[in-house]
């Protein structure tokens, strides 16, 4: 039991920093425009993990432009907006 709640709390501790982060991230995306807020609704569930944060952003954002859910005039100064945000995830 004491080694239960000891792996508990150390997982807790470990967890957290992950969630602040994430909680950033969100702040920071709360200020952003239409177009940058699609992309990183689009990439967030996938950024932390991802091995190239670049690729992945990139890859949302080709398939919001051909969604026509994203401008795509507007679609690299989006994703350079939205990846400022994602970025606070690491």
């Amino acid at each position: 039991m004491k080694r239960l709640l000891l792996a508990s709390a150390a997982l807790a501790l470990w967890a957290s920093p992950t969630l602040a982060d994430k909680a950033a991230a969100d702040k920071c995306a709360a200020g952003l425009g239409g177009d940058a807020k699609a992309i990183y609704a689009a990439a967030a569930p996938g950024f932390p993990a991802a091995q190239d944060p670049r690729a992945l952003i990139t890859e949302k954002t080709k398939a919001l432009v051909q969604a026509g859910t994203v401008s795509a005039m507007a679609a690299r100064g989006a994703a350079e907006a939205a990846g400022g945000c994602l970025m606070q995830m690491r």
